[in-house]
């Protein structure tokens, strides 16, 4: 019945585009949050009323029921958000933003409602948290649209605190374009202003941005994009080049390439002034116009996108090709990772550590495991040996092996080598 709903909803939003849909809210019935409930990740933090999935779980129909009457009697209200702060590469903080548990499976609900109506309008282009669509998904197109040689130049874009810059009145009014329920509109409406509870006890009223965290963010995400860049690039971008012009997005991540200097130069003029209509702001210092030609490879210059470097060389039958390898900050960043775990986790059992070890190593090769790229797992993989054979033999006074003995514990225990997972 779920099911049933959302899809009379995707088919309506893909055969009428101009369709605004109404009695929405209504869909957020207690058999519909219950069959949301399979979503929420009984392992995430609890929110400020300290209550965690598996404890609200204990009681789940007589929960979800209180959240119901809540939000269709109309004092529901949104919990203060938890902030808590992560390291990022460049060795600044990022805020993430934990709601409790109740607001989160309102939000799974209100995101699944979302998906239906905008999978749909989303264009092919947008990859960041969409349903059978991922990052490794948009490296392929990527690269593939690069080795096709139409395109000689690159634009290289950053977007400074996406998620603290979101205008909330802009992002409901482009909800509105699709959605005419007042009621949703005011759920959303009620996160986006959530009261956030620092860790010093403060509590900060938002008058912009969506906290990282909340379930409903990425969509909400998209949507604010894919007006302000999307849609703008498709229809208004490509039709003023005199040549060929792509977009490859994910999430706040995206890279532009044009076949002519020109319309390059001219896109990079105006970015800037086009998402300062929606609030936005261009980080100038990680902002490029490059060339990247097969013609000229080795005048070329390089670029990142999503974990990965690419730039142009000569292959195996000296012709220009593309290589990719992993991003060096993110190799570094990875290693200083598993350094971390491995400190913390040392002293477990060893079948209980290898076995932890080698998920951690297949989940690193299955995204960076793409042809063309094993130099640098190959390295990652010694690298991580090393650090493995450092921290076991800082577990006691003594050191614990040699490294004849731990080549032999390898052997034993059968560390996860690195292989190619994705031929493209």
């Amino acid at each position: 019945m779920k099911q049933t709903s959302l899809r009379a909803i995707a088919n309506k939003a893909a055969s009428e585009k101009a369709n605004r849909f109404r009695n929405l809210f209504g869909l957020l019935t207690v058999e519909f949050l219950l069959w949301c409930w399979q979503c929420v990740n009984l392992r995430a933090a609890s929110g400020v009323d300290r209550t965690d999935a598996r404890s609200y779980r204990a009681n789940l129909r007589e929960n979800i029921e209180g959240l119901v009457a809540a939000a269709h009697g109309g004092w529901y209200r949104a919990k203060l958000v938890l902030r808590r702060y992560i390291p990022k590469l460049n060795g600044k903080m990022r805020p993430l933003g934990i709601p409790a548990i109740a607001d989160k499976l309102l939000q799974i609900g209100v995101t699944k409602i979302l998906e239906a109506i905008y999978e749909a309008e989303f264009l092919g282009c947008s990859y960041g948290y969409r349903p059978g669509v991922g990052a490794l998904d948009a490296v392929r197109e990527l690269s593939a649209a690069l080795r096709s040689g139409r395109y000689h130049y690159l634009v290289e874009a950053d977007i400074r605190s996406f998620f603290d810059h979101i205008d909330h009145d802009k992002l409901i009014a482009l909800l509105a374009l699709r959605i005419d329920d007042k009621a949703v509109l005011r759920l959303i409406r009620k996160w986006l202003k959530a009261g956030i509870l620092e860790p010093d006890g403060t509590v900060n009223y938002p008058e912009r941005g969506s906290p990282q965290g909340g379930s409903v963010s990425p969509i909400l995400a998209n949507i604010y994009l894919h007006y302000a860049l999307d849609v703008w690039f498709e229809e208004t971008v490509k039709g003023c080049c005199r040549g060929a012009a792509y977009l490859c997005r994910y999430a706040d991540d995206f890279v532009c390439a044009f076949e002519l200097h020109a319309d390059a130069e001219r896109f990079y003029n105006v970015l800037g002034r086009r998402l300062e209509k929606f609030g936005l702001e261009v980080a100038a210092e990680k902002t490029n116009l490059i060339r990247f030609s097969p013609v000229d490879w080795k005048a070329s210059g390089a670029f990142e996108f999503l974990g990965f470097e690419f730039r142009w060389a000569l292959g195996r039958w000296r012709k220009p090709v593309i290589k990719r390898r992993t991003a060096r900050k993110k190799y570094r960043a990875s290693l200083a990772s598993f350094r971390e775990w491995c400190r913390k986790h040392c002293r477990l059992p060893k079948v209980v550590l290898f076995a932890k070890l080698n998920a951690k190593l297949r989940g690193y090769y299955r995204y960076y495991g793409i042809r063309g790229n094993f130099d640098s797992l190959d390295d990652f993989y010694h690298q991580a040996k090393r650090i493995l054979f450092r921290m076991l033999n800082r577990r006691s006074q003594r050191r614990s092996y040699n490294w004849k003995g731990f080549a032999e514990l390898i052997k034993v225990f059968k560390l996860a080598s690195p292989r190619i997972c994705h031929d493209f």
